[in-house]
């Protein structure tokens, strides 16, 4: 099935095993790909990024989006954005979750501090979806924001 979707809510991807028995690479309705695996440990071959790390950087751009589209309309001028994003995940149990993430948001320019934190703020706590997803499983989140010049 090969179509684009419209509707933002119904969204569709397909994955497929491409690399030997975990390797795997997923594919959205515009083409996208990335590639998956699991850890060596495990089995994998380390032919791609491991699913609970895509999470993060998930929860990294979806932020991300946010943020600057915020500051953009504040007039504020993002020359360079780093994201940096550690995760623990629960112990002890056979899904293990992740239990607490901490997100440091690294804005280059020249961006009235203020902004920088509300338009951070109001991603986590209000817009960034993957944000509301990993918190609404019960994950804590926090975030700091950093402006360099």
């Amino acid at each position: 099935m090969n179509y684009l979707c419209k509707n933002l809510f119904m969204i569709h991807v397909e994955v497929v095993r491409v690399s030997n028995d975990y390797g795997f690479e997923g594919k959205d309705a515009s083409g996208h790909t990335v590639k998956m695996d699991s850890s060596p440990e495990s089995g994998g071959h380390d032919f791609g990024i491991r699913p609970m790390q895509m999470l993060l950087m998930g929860l990294g751009s979806c932020s991300g989006i946010d943020i600057v589209s915020i500051l953009k309309k504040q007039k504020q001028t993002v020359e360079g954005f780093r994201i940096s994003i550690d995760g623990e995940r629960e112990e002890g149990k056979e899904a293990t979750k992740w239990k607490y993430i901490k997100i440091i948001f690294e804005l280059k320019g020249p961006i009235e501090p203020e902004k920088a934190q509300r338009a951070c703020a109001l991603s986590i706590e209000k817009y960034c979806s993957v944000a509301a997803t990993i918190m609404g499983a019960g994950c804590k989140i926090e975030w700091e924001t950093k402006i360099i010049s």
